[in-house]
C-alpha cells in the first residue's frame, strides 16, 4: 500500500526545476517594469553611437541599467530569436517567419519606428571622385568594371547595409573578387582614409559620431553624394535629405520589443520615441520619427521698459 502512493524521483525533480524556473521568470518580471530593472538590449552596430546616447540619458532619469549588444544585423536576428535578448534595434521589421517564431511562444513583437537612418558611401578626401550612381555599384557588384570604382569595402558580411546592397543588386551573399569586408566600421573607415579609390559602404550615424579611436580617420575621408535609380540627380547624405526622401540609400530604424510582459523594452521603446529621445537622434544627424517641437516665447516690454527707450 505504501509503495502505491510514493511519486517518482524524476517527476519530483523535474518538478523543483519546472518550479524554480517559473520562479526566477516571476522574480523578473516583478523585478521589471517599463522604468526600473535591467535588461539587454540587442543593437545592429551600424547606429550604436546614437543609441548609446538613448541609454544613457534613460539611465540618467530612471533606475534602470541596459546592458547594449551591439552586433551585426545577422548576429542580432540569430541571438534575438535564440531569446538572448527579447529587445531588439534594427534597421528593418521581423520577417513573417520570424513573427510565427515568437507567436509560437504566445509572444507577439511591438514594433516601434523611431527615425530614419541611411547608408552612406565613403571615399578617401583625396579622391577626385565626389559623386556616384547607384546603378554603377550595383553593376560593380555583379562583376562588371566601372572606371571609378575600384574596390566597395563593408563593414561586415553580415551586416544591414551588406543586406541592403546585396538586395538591390539581386544577390544572396558578397561576391568574392574587389569586395571587400571587415569587422567593424572603424576598421572600413581606417581602411578607405588610407587607400585612394576604395568606396565604403557604412551607417551614416558614424560619421557624426566617431569614436574616440575612429574620428582621426574620419577627417581623412568624405561622404560621396549618390544618384538613385531614378532621376539625374545627386544627392548627399545630408539630414535634410534624408527627411525628404530624396537619398536613395535610406532606411527606417525599429525597436522591436518581444519580452512578452510590461518592462523595459515597452519603457525604452516610449522613451526614444517621445519628445527627448527623438531630439538626441536629431541631434545625432539621422532622422527622427517624430519632428520634436520647439517652444517660442515671446515678452511683451514693461511700462518701464518702453519709458526707458
Amino acid at each position: 500500500m505504501k509503495n502505491r502512493f510514493k511519486i517518482p524521483a524524476l517527476i519530483v525533480v523535474a518538478t523543483v526545476v519546472t518550479l524554480s524556473f517559473n520562479s526566477c521568470k516571476d522574480d523578473k518580471v516583478n523585478k521589471e517594469t517599463i522604468l526600473k530593472g535591467t535588461a539587454t538590449i540587442l543593437v545592429d552596430e551600424s547606429f550604436k553611437p546614437v543609441i548609446e546616447d538613448e541609454i544613457t540619458i534613460f539611465e540618467s532619469k530612471y533606475d534602470a541599467k541596459i546592458n547594449m549588444m551591439a552586433k551585426s544585423e545577422g548576429e542580432v536576428i540569430q541571438s534575438f530569436l535564440n531569446d538572448t535578448s527579447a529587445i531588439a534595434i534594427l534597421s528593418r521589421t521581423l520577417t513573417e517567419n520570424e513573427i510565427n517564431n515568437f507567436k509560437a511562444r504566445k509572444i507577439l513583437p511591438k514594433i516601434t519606428k523611431i527615425g530614419k537612418d541611411a547608408i552612406a558611401l565613403i571615399a578617401n578626401k583625396s579622391s577626385n571622385d565626389t559623386l556616384v550612381a547607384l546603378q554603377d555599384v550595383i553593376s560593380f557588384m555583379n562583376g562588371k568594371k566601372v572606371e571609378n570604382i575600384k574596390g566597395l569595402v563593408f563593414d561586415n558580411p553580415n551586416s544591414s547595409s551588406v543586406r541592403m546592397i546585396n538586395e538591390l543588386s539581386g544577390l544572396k551573399e558578397l561576391p568574392q573578387e574587389n569586395v571587400f569586408s571587415f569587422k567593424t566600421t572603424e576598421e572600413v573607415v581606417k581602411f578607405v582614409a588610407e587607400n585612394d579609390g576604395m568606396i565604403g559602404v557604412i551607417g551614416i550615424n558614424w560619421l557624426y559620431q566617431p569614436t574616440a579611436a575612429g574620428k582621426q580617420f574620419v577627417e581623412k575621408i568624405k561622404a560621396i553624394s549618390v544618384k538613385g535609380l531614378k532621376g539625374d540627380a545627386y544627392i548627399a547624405p545630408t539630414q535634410n535629405n534624408i527627411a525628404e526622401e530624396t537619398y536613395p540609400l535610406a532606411r527606417d530604424l525599429y525597436i522591436i520589443n518581444c519580452q512578452g510582459f510590461t518592462g523595459l523594452g515597452m519603457g525604452f521603446a516610449s522613451f526614444v520615441a517621445g519628445d527627448i529621445g527623438q531630439r538626441i537622434i536629431l541631434k545625432s544627424g539621422l532622422y527622427p520619427e517624430r519632428t520634436p517641437g520647439r517652444k517660442l516665447i515671446f515678452k511683451n516690454k514693461s511700462q518701464n521698459d518702453k519709458e526707458n527707450e
